[in-house]
Protein backbone atom coordinates (compact mmCIF):
# COMPACT_ATOMS: atom_id res chain seq x y z
CA UNK A 1 0.00 0.00 0.00
CA UNK A 2 2.32 2.81 -1.08
CA UNK A 3 0.58 6.18 -0.41
CA UNK A 4 1.37 9.98 -1.34
CA UNK A 5 1.57 11.74 1.89
CA UNK A 6 0.87 15.89 2.05
CA UNK A 7 0.72 18.16 4.71
CA UNK A 8 -2.14 19.59 6.67
CA UNK A 9 -0.30 22.51 8.36
CA UNK A 10 2.74 21.94 7.02
CA UNK A 11 5.52 23.40 9.29
CA UNK A 12 7.70 25.82 8.64
CA UNK A 13 10.80 23.74 8.82
CA UNK A 14 10.77 19.84 8.07
CA UNK A 15 13.03 17.68 5.93
CA UNK A 16 12.14 13.91 4.60
CA UNK A 17 15.16 12.05 3.63
CA UNK A 18 15.76 8.26 4.05
CA UNK A 19 13.14 6.80 5.14
CA UNK A 20 13.07 9.57 8.11
CA UNK A 21 11.01 12.70 8.37
CA UNK A 22 12.34 15.49 10.63
CA UNK A 23 10.16 18.10 12.14
CA UNK A 24 10.41 21.39 13.98
CA UNK A 25 7.06 22.63 15.28
CA UNK A 26 6.08 26.03 14.75
CA UNK A 27 4.85 27.97 18.19
CA UNK A 28 1.80 27.40 19.87
CA UNK A 29 0.03 24.56 17.76
CA UNK A 30 -2.28 22.49 19.05
CA UNK A 31 -5.38 19.87 18.60
CA UNK A 32 -8.29 20.51 20.86
CA UNK A 33 -12.16 20.63 20.65
CA UNK A 34 -14.52 22.65 23.44
CA UNK A 35 -14.09 20.07 27.08
CA UNK A 36 -13.12 21.77 29.85
CA UNK A 37 -11.08 24.58 28.20
CA UNK A 38 -13.43 25.80 25.96
CA UNK A 39 -11.70 26.73 22.48
CA UNK A 40 -11.12 24.87 19.54
CA UNK A 41 -7.58 24.14 17.80
CA UNK A 42 -6.56 22.50 14.60
CA UNK A 43 -3.25 24.15 13.96
CA UNK A 44 -0.80 21.09 14.54
CA UNK A 45 1.60 19.68 12.34
CA UNK A 46 0.14 16.59 10.31
CA UNK A 47 1.78 14.54 7.93
CA UNK A 48 -0.86 12.11 6.37
CA UNK A 49 -2.60 10.17 3.52
CA UNK A 50 -5.87 9.10 2.46
CA UNK A 51 -7.51 6.13 3.03
CA UNK A 52 -10.69 4.30 2.29
CA UNK A 53 -10.75 0.99 3.87
CA UNK A 54 -9.29 -1.00 6.89
CA UNK A 55 -5.81 -0.52 7.12
CA UNK A 56 -2.54 -0.78 10.02
CA UNK A 57 -0.45 2.38 10.61
CA UNK A 58 2.67 2.25 12.02
CA UNK A 59 5.51 4.05 12.94
CA UNK A 60 8.31 4.71 15.66
CA UNK A 61 9.41 8.07 17.43
CA UNK A 62 11.74 9.95 18.50
CA UNK A 63 12.08 13.31 20.25
CA UNK A 64 12.88 14.76 23.80
CA UNK A 65 9.28 16.00 25.54
CA UNK A 66 10.45 19.14 28.18
CA UNK A 67 7.87 21.62 27.92
CA UNK A 68 4.29 21.32 29.06
CA UNK A 69 2.14 19.48 26.52
CA UNK A 70 4.79 18.98 23.41
CA UNK A 71 3.44 15.97 21.86
CA UNK A 72 3.64 13.47 19.13
CA UNK A 73 2.34 10.41 17.48
CA UNK A 74 -0.15 9.52 14.91
CA UNK A 75 -3.39 11.29 14.03
CA UNK A 76 -6.70 9.50 12.08
CA UNK A 77 -9.14 11.95 10.78
CA UNK A 78 -12.47 12.30 9.04
CA UNK A 79 -12.53 16.10 9.38
CA UNK A 80 -11.22 18.65 12.24
CA UNK A 81 -13.90 17.46 14.21
CA UNK A 82 -13.73 13.93 14.40
CA UNK A 83 -10.03 12.71 14.79
CA UNK A 84 -8.04 10.16 16.85
CA UNK A 85 -4.11 11.53 18.22
CA UNK A 86 -2.07 9.19 20.29
CA UNK A 87 1.23 9.64 21.42
CA UNK A 88 3.85 11.01 24.63
CA UNK A 89 2.26 14.37 25.54
CA UNK A 90 3.78 16.26 28.26
CA UNK A 91 2.18 16.77 31.67
CA UNK A 92 2.32 16.92 35.49
CA UNK A 93 5.86 17.19 35.12
CA UNK A 94 6.64 14.01 32.51
CA UNK A 95 5.89 12.31 29.60
CA UNK A 96 2.78 10.53 29.38
CA UNK A 97 1.09 7.99 27.11
CA UNK A 98 -2.27 8.51 25.37
CA UNK A 99 -5.21 9.59 23.01
CA UNK A 100 -7.83 12.15 22.68
CA UNK A 101 -10.66 11.21 20.46
CA UNK A 102 -12.67 13.68 19.20
CA UNK A 103 -15.86 13.37 18.26
CA UNK A 104 -17.19 17.04 17.81
CA UNK A 105 -15.63 16.92 21.61
CA UNK A 106 -11.94 15.83 22.86
CA UNK A 107 -11.53 13.97 25.71
CA UNK A 108 -8.32 12.94 27.03
CA UNK A 109 -6.55 9.52 27.91
CA UNK A 110 -3.41 9.70 29.52
CA UNK A 111 -1.36 7.45 32.11
CA UNK A 112 2.29 6.77 32.41
CA UNK A 113 4.79 5.95 30.13
CA UNK A 114 7.22 2.66 31.38
CA UNK A 115 9.50 3.11 28.89
CA UNK A 116 11.76 5.91 27.32
CA UNK A 117 9.57 8.27 26.04
CA UNK A 118 12.35 9.44 23.83
CA UNK A 119 11.61 6.44 21.37
CA UNK A 120 8.68 4.60 21.19
CA UNK A 121 6.36 3.35 18.47
CA UNK A 122 2.44 3.73 17.67
CA UNK A 123 -0.14 1.33 15.77
CA UNK A 124 -3.22 2.08 14.84
CA UNK A 125 -5.91 -0.63 13.33
CA UNK A 126 -9.04 0.24 11.62
CA UNK A 127 -11.62 -2.78 11.06
CA UNK A 128 -14.68 -1.62 10.06
CA UNK A 129 -16.33 1.06 12.73
CA UNK A 130 -13.77 0.48 15.12
CA UNK A 131 -9.78 1.47 15.75
CA UNK A 132 -7.68 -0.77 17.66
CA UNK A 133 -4.44 1.53 19.11
CA UNK A 134 -1.87 -0.05 20.37
CA UNK A 135 2.00 1.32 21.24
CA UNK A 136 5.02 -0.15 22.30
CA UNK A 137 8.39 0.66 23.76
CA UNK A 138 10.61 -1.79 22.23
CA UNK A 139 8.82 -2.31 18.57
CA UNK A 140 8.22 -6.16 19.94
CA UNK A 141 5.63 -5.79 22.61
CA UNK A 142 2.62 -3.96 21.56
CA UNK A 143 0.37 -3.33 24.65
CA UNK A 144 -3.42 -2.40 24.20
CA UNK A 145 -3.72 1.92 24.72
CA UNK A 146 -7.20 2.65 23.09
CA UNK A 147 -10.21 0.47 21.51
CA UNK A 148 -12.90 2.67 20.30
CA UNK A 149 -15.51 3.60 17.53
CA UNK A 150 -15.27 5.84 14.69
CA UNK A 151 -17.02 7.10 12.15
CA UNK A 152 -16.58 4.71 8.67
CA UNK A 153 -15.81 6.20 5.43
CA UNK A 154 -12.81 8.09 3.74
CA UNK A 155 -10.33 9.47 6.34
CA UNK A 156 -6.85 10.19 6.48
CA UNK A 157 -3.77 8.49 8.75
CA UNK A 158 -0.36 9.63 9.36
CA UNK A 159 2.11 11.43 11.79
CA UNK A 160 1.32 14.49 14.13
CA UNK A 161 3.16 16.79 16.36
CA UNK A 162 2.75 20.20 18.14
CA UNK A 163 4.00 22.17 20.60
CA UNK A 164 0.92 23.95 22.53
CA UNK A 165 3.15 26.50 24.65
CA UNK A 166 6.10 27.10 22.85
CA UNK A 167 8.11 26.15 19.19
CA UNK A 168 10.98 24.16 18.60
CA UNK A 169 10.15 20.70 19.39
CA UNK A 170 12.55 18.37 17.50
CA UNK A 171 10.73 15.34 16.07
CA UNK A 172 12.01 11.87 13.80
CA UNK A 173 9.18 10.02 12.29
CA UNK A 174 10.64 6.63 11.33
CA UNK A 175 9.74 3.32 10.11
CA UNK A 176 6.02 4.66 8.14
CA UNK A 177 4.18 1.42 7.73
CA UNK A 178 0.57 1.48 5.67
CA UNK A 179 -0.48 -2.20 5.43
CA UNK A 180 -3.57 -4.24 4.80
CA UNK A 181 -5.21 -4.52 8.50
CA UNK A 182 -3.15 -6.94 11.11
CA UNK A 183 -5.73 -8.95 12.00
CA UNK A 184 -4.57 -10.65 15.18
CA UNK A 185 -6.63 -11.50 18.46
CA UNK A 186 -7.32 -8.24 21.02
CA UNK A 187 -5.14 -9.22 23.43
CA UNK A 188 -2.27 -10.93 21.21
CA UNK A 189 1.09 -8.54 22.18
CA UNK A 190 2.76 -9.09 19.15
Amino acid sequence: MHQAFHWINEPAEWHNADGKLSVITDSNTDFWRNTWYGFDRFSGHIYATHVADDFTFQVKICAQFNTLYDQAGLMFMSDEQHWLKAGIEFNDGAPAIGSVLTLQNSDWATGIFTGNPGKFWLRLTRKGDALRLQYSSDGQHWPLLRLCYFPPGPAKIGVMCCTPERQGLAVEFLDIRLSPPVDKALHDLS
